[in-house]
């Protein structure tokens, strides 16, 4: 909403509050008409000024998301959120405190690094780069499917304006290069090579 149309809007609501203060028994009908074109004025206005869909939901973060008749503040999403928080804590995901039995001795030291399994487990990705004329630069976001990563890459070389060369990289803890389409020439960025 703009400055002009809250002062417009402004202004057409407390013309109606005038009116409303004004309205009695012995209001005559040219009056009325008058409250009326000054309401449909208003009403005008007030379309002019709403941009957005009415809110579907009561909730600050998702107005117009997907709704849940069972949420309190009617938002899927959310609710979603507070159920998977919940069978988590049910199925016993979170923490627990001290150990409190005989039987349930703690470890005496902890390492500084952890232990194997709070280790996050290696992950491979496959990366999608081209050949900028310079270097090779990452062309698409990496994928965790190399089939789908060498579509990519297809789909890349079928567009009107196709890089030099394409490469897929193998990412996983080291870097190896998988497949290289075209040939990657070195080139000079300065248009008459440097003279």
């Amino acid at each position: 909403m703009n400055h002009a149309q809250l002062t417009a809007l402004g202004r057409a609501l407390r013309l109606l509050g005038e009116h409303g203060d004004a309205l009695g028994a012995d209001t005559a009908d040219a009056k009325l008409h008058e409250v009326k074109a000054d309401l449909k004025r208003a009403l005008d206005l007030l379309d002019d000024t709403v941009t957005t869909a009415v809110p579907t939901t009561r909730c600050a973060e998702h107005p117009n998301g997907p709704v849940d008749e069972g949420a309190s503040d009617l938002c899927l999403l959310c609710e979603t959120r507070r159920r998977a928080a919940r069978r988590s804590q049910v199925n016993g995901a979170y923490g627990h405190g001290r150990p409190t039995g005989p039987d349930d001795s703690p470890d005496r030291t902890k390492s500084r690094y952890g232990v194997r399994e709070d280790r996050p487990q290696p992950q491979q990705r496959w990366l999608p780069e081209v050949w900028s004329g310079q270097a090779w630069q990452l062309c698409g976001t990496p994928r965790r499917d190399r089939l789908e990563a060498e579509r990519y890459l297809a789909a890349e070389r079928r567009t009107p304006r196709p890089g030099m060369a394409y490469r897929l990289v193998h990412e996983f803890t080291d870097y190896e290069v998988l497949r290289i389409w075209g040939t990657p020439v070195k080139t000079d960025i300065e248009p008459m090579g440097n003279v």
